[in-house]
């Protein structure tokens, strides 16, 4: 049936578009050899960087976070090296299979979805590798499919404590802009990224920062690539331009974006963020639910994964929600189809969202007669109340 009012769209990205990103991207799209496109990539260009913490050069690609998941692999490795990756949940063994299918060895270390990358057993692994045949650590910051943040200057440390010269490539498409995150300071070789979460801005651009060790490594690298080549792209942005059409009205919303970003400052936004997240989990916490994330320390700030008890449907639940509320929540995804749903509170929401959201969601945990608590908004009033 038609809904009326708001649509709430808390699935952990795409996120809600601002109105003013939004408009920026409807205006007449320019020429793309012109000056005005000139100054806006160059201003962009010399912008972007400070949200992933990067001094050095960011590539951008007209192209889903996938996109930048392959361009990180094919600068950087050669047919038949070993990558050692992490199973912290659905997008990392996606990761993994986007490298197996390029030709590499991904070495797959076990998880459990509960938590995020162990360092420690990362460290082990790479120092039994005395020969160096492990050519790149592969890891995701921020598990959009547990509600997980794993800790990445430990897995710097991890590396460096191991004396292995092993790049470091780290997925951030679902934190990049929401949750803190340092390209620079952590020793991370190529962040990847996505335009649709954090960035506020609907799907199509994705972004790779680079470090010089990095670079370097591309210079003998023998993946094949054309499409996905840094260096010919950083010719081109030399000069404010791109070596192929690129996506010009998404440029211009993410100049708007980055913005927005830049008058709230990093820190609040940061700090926006982990509020929402401490106020989902007490609502949580109160219904008696549990979340997917069984670790203080690496509860998700971007979003929160909840299971439902045994014999209960997440997707009936979703499925209540949408209808009775008009709200859109995250499925489970593998081997958690249908256990957990996924409240996303990133991008662009402020306190009265989140409690909104709660109060959907509680709703439906009522309707479908899921055991719980009620006074989840109570909960997360009093956890906003304590964080301001």
């Amino acid at each position: 049936m038609p809904h009326s009012g708001r649509h709430f769209l808390q699935i952990p990205g795409p996120t809600n578009t601002p109105l003013p990103v939004l408009a920026a991207i409807a205006r007449p799209t320019i020429d793309h050899r012109g000056p005005e496109f000139q100054a806006l990539a160059q201003s962009i260009l010399a912008d972007i960087g400070s949200v992933f913490g990067a001094a050095g050069p960011v590539v951008i690609y007209p192209a889903s976070g996938t996109g930048a998941w392959e361009a990180a692999l094919v600068n950087t490795l050669s047919p038949g090296d070993r990558v050692l990756m992490f199973e912290t949940g659905w997008f990392a063994t996606l990761w993994d299979r986007l490298a197996r299918k390029l030709g590499l060895e991904p070495e797959f270390l076990e998880g459990d979805w509960r938590g995020g990358v162990e360092a420690d057993r990362l460290e082990a692994r790479l120092r039994a590798d005395a020969g160096h045949e492990i050519r790149a650590v592969a890891v995701v910051h921020n598990e959009t499919s547990t509600g997980v943040t794993s800790d990445i200057a430990a897995v710097r440390a991890a590396i460096d404590a191991a004396n292995h010269p092993a790049l470091l490539l780290v997925d951030t498409i679902s934190s990049l802009g929401s949750v803190e995150f340092q390209h620079d300071e952590w020793g991370v070789d190529v962040t990847v990224a996505g335009s649709q979460k954090g960035l506020m801005l609907p799907p199509g651009l994705s972004f790779n920062a680079v470090s010089e060790k990095a670079r370097a490594a591309a210079k003998s690298a023998r993946l094949p690539r054309a499409f996905w080549e840094w260096e010919e792209i950083l010719a081109a942005n030399e000069n404010g331009f791109f070596p192929y059409t690129p996506a010009t009205n998404m440029l211009q919303g993410l100049r708007v974006a980055l913005d927005m970003l830049a008058r709230e400052g990093m820190d609040a936004v940061f700090a926006r963020h982990k509020r929402a997240a401490a106020a989902t989990r007490a609502a949580v916490a109160h219904w008696g639910l549990e979340t997917q994330c069984r670790v203080d320390a690496e509860h998700s700030p971007s979003l929160t994964a909840v299971r439902l008890p045994e014999g209960h449907s997440a997707d009936a639940l979703r499925a209540e929600i949408l209808e009775r509320s008009n709200m859109s929540l995250g499925n489970g995804l593998g081997k958690l189809a249908d256990k957990v749903f996924r409240i996303g509170h990133l991008g662009d929401f402020n306190d009265i969202a989140v409690t909104g959201v709660i109060a959907g969601v509680e709703a439906g945990l009522a309707a479908r007669d899921i055991p719980h608590k009620p006074g989840g908004v109570e909960a997360a009033l009093r956890s906003l109340a304590g964080n301001g």
